[in-house]
């Protein structure tokens, strides 16, 4: 049985005062149970506690609070964005580890790595709607913008799972290349990018035919092929760059999208993880998960601005700058 519980979420949702870009970043730090507060200047202004094992994030729809994964504690906790404290939980979430919000702005799609699924909630009555069975440790999940469609990537059965929401089921399993993890989509919509962890490569796949049509390897200097291990990726708006952090390798690749080649490295932290872009994407945050720190990288020079630490296992980041 699945239940919300609310902190006058249901009341206080509808008049939160909207978030309104404080320039905050939010990193869930998943072996610190807390949140890491950055300001614009990039110093940490505030460590706020949250659940056990804090991992995906995402905003709600007007970006007045944002969900939190909590992977220990079965649920996603739900905190105001300009106060950092919890408004709401929504219990009884199988081991959530990231999840989507569709457009309608309503149904949150999660991945349950523990369940082999994803399940999808009502974020504004905490109703358990429906579930999609995957296979083992499902983690990235990715919404089209027309809401039919969702990918669900699972780690160890090598499949991205392709649910078509109108017809309330599991249309498609793409084979892909081993442990997918995250998903990046072109502008246009028409190519799924899926990095492969244990592949070292990132997979292409047609959203029209949902077939597998291209590969991009990475390898940086002095590093062997095993150490390659890429996670979060993002594309830019005009679909000319994508990022991808390169896990163990220590780096994020820049890769040209129309061409699919890489045209540099960037050295930051130990275990690359997590990335997000600021909203004009002249600044690009890496979550570094073995040194516990966020780099901080001018996307228009491809340096290094600084590192900041964080606190235990940085996960993954949102940018409060919209």
């Amino acid at each position: 049985m699945r239940t919300f519980l609310c902190a006058a979420l249901a009341a206080a949702l509808p008049g939160l005062t909207m978030a309104g870009g404080t320039g905050f970043a939010i990193v869930p730090n998943e072996r610190g149970d807390t949140l890491s507060i950055l300001s614009a200047d990039h110093q940490v202004v505030r460590t706020v506690d949250t659940c056990a094992r804090p991992r995906g994030v995402h905003f709600n729809a007007d970006r007045s609070a944002f969900f939190v994964g909590c992977a220990d504690d079965d649920l996603i906790a739900i905190h105001d964005t300009r106060t950092f404290e919890v408004i709401g939980r929504i219990r009884n979430v199988a081991a959530p580890e990231t999840f989507d919000l569709h457009p309608d702005g309503r149904r949150l799609i999660v991945s349950n790595e523990e369940d082999a699924a994803a399940s999808v909630y009502d974020v504004e009555t905490g109703e358990f709607i429906t579930e999609y069975y995957t296979g083992e440790e499902p983690e990235g999940v990715q919404v089209t913008s027309d809401g039919r469609l969702v990918f669900v990537a699972s780690e160890a059965a090598n499949l991205v799972h392709v649910i078509d929401l109108e017809a309330d089921e599991v249309i498609a399993d793409i084979l892909v290349d081993t442990r997918p993890r995250r998903f990046a989509l072109t502008p246009d919509e028409t190519e799924l990018w899926v990095s492969a962890e244990l592949a070292g490569i990132v997979n292409i796949i047609d959203v029209g035919t949902l077939k597998l049509v291209a590969d991009i390897p990475f390898l940086p200097t002095g590093f062997r092929p095993e150490q390659v291990t890429p996670v979060d990726l993002v594309i830019t708006r005009d679909g000319s760059r994508a990022y991808v952090a390169l896990g163990r390798a220590n780096h994020v690749a820049v890769v040209d999208v129309p061409t699919r080649k890489v045209i540099d490295y960037i050295l930051v932290g130990k275990r690359a993880w997590g990335l997000e872009l600021t909203a004009d994407e002249r600044t690009l945050y890496v979550a570094n998960g073995l040194s516990d720190d966020v780099t901080i990288i001018d996307t228009d020079t491809l340096t290094p601005i600084t590192s900041v630490p964080v606190g235990r296992v940085p996960y993954d980041i949102l940018i409060d700058d919209h």
